[in-house]
């Protein structure tokens, strides 16, 4: 287990993501989201994280279902705040938003102090718990003064109440979670897809001032939204089609993986968790089979001579792991 700055709130180095959970591009079943969970569990995954964004609060009903029968204390889970669901009248589905779940409602921005306390209200409610461990601002790229001027200090004063343990945000960029990191007393950042095999953007600023202040960082989106889990011309990079140059750096990775007997998946995953700043590495799983196969490869040895040929090649031009 590893702690999250100076909160006390511990961590396991392998984390469940549940956005999938919330019907994320496609439909999961209850039995399904309970299996994931249940084999997470079984796998020794203690952190659990969600939002209120996956799937208008399924990923949240889901979670806190499948947790319940587990004791409180023996488990991490973590939300976010800066979208407010309001209830809709509007027919259709959530696809457009990238969900596969009716409309029952319409997210809107708000990281107001006011609105981070009615959001996290609700999704306790949703979740079935009367605390939640971790609690991040949710991708408030369009939305800085307000996050920063009202809702970092609203976060700040839940955790000085005790309300929750440890704060911070979460993001798909670096520039601004290094402005959390340098300017604010946040626990811990959420950096998705931004320190992977293909993108280590991370490294330029947001993973040496996280080191410089104690900061922790959980790293998210390891396979890119899919292309390093499995590159081929129909898979995405970052939920978008894969440019072809990419595609071709990824394929030439999965050859030099091949050659050393391991896998692409458990090379990214082992990438992701060797910085000395990440804590936990988030795994987004839709299925038992999805959560158990991530679990073995981030238990598998990844080759010195692995980092070595990707250096040598080109295709890896950062400094090895640790």
């Amino acid at each position: 287990m590893n702690t999250l700055g100076r909160s006390g709130v511990e961590v396991t180095d392998l984390a469940l993501g549940a956005a999938p959970l919330g019907n994320l591009f496609t439909e999961v079943t209850d039995e399904q989201a309970y299996g994931a969970v249940a084999a997470a569990w079984q796998q020794g995954i203690r952190y659990f994280d969600t939002a209120p964004h996956y799937g208008l609060g399924l990923s949240e009903r889901r979670l806190g279902a499948a947790l319940r029968e587990h004791p409180r204390e023996a488990y991490t889970i973590s939300t976010k705040v800066g979208r407010r669901l309001d209830p809709s009248d509007t027919p259709g589905d959530d696809l457009a938003n990238g969900f596969a779940v009716p409309a029952t409602h319409h997210r809107v921005w708000d990281f107001s102090a006011d609105g981070i306390r009615r959001t996290l209200d609700a999704s306790l409610e949703r979740l079935g718990l009367d605390r939640v461990d971790v609690v991040y601002l949710h991708d408030p790229d369009d939305h800085a003064e307000q996050a920063f001027r009202e809702g970092y200090p609203a976060l700040e004063k839940l955790r000085a109440e005790g309300v929750v343990g440890a704060i911070g945000a979460g993001m798909n960029q670096t520039e601004m979670l290094t402005r959390f990191v340098r300017d604010t007393d946040v626990d811990v950042v959420l950096c998705a897809g931004r320190y992977t095999l293909l993108d280590q953007s991370a490294l330029a600023g947001l993973l040496p001032a996280a080191l410089a202040r104690g900061t922790s960082v959980v790293v998210g989106g390891a396979f890119n939204s899919g292309l390093l889990a499995d590159p081929r011309p129909e898979a995405t990079y970052n939920y978008a089609q894969v440019p072809a140059e990419l595609l071709d750096r990824a394929l030439r990775m999965k050859s030099v993986a091949d050659r050393h007997g391991i896998t692409l998946r458990a090379a990214a995953l082992a990438y992701c968790a060797a910085h000395p700043a990440v804590v936990s590495v988030l795994v987004g799983a839709r299925s038992a089979a999805e959560v158990r196969d991530c679990a073995e490869q981030f238990a598998t040895e990844v080759p010195a001579a692995f980092w070595q040929e990707l250096r040598e090649t080109g295709l890896l031009t950062d400094e090895e792991p640790s």
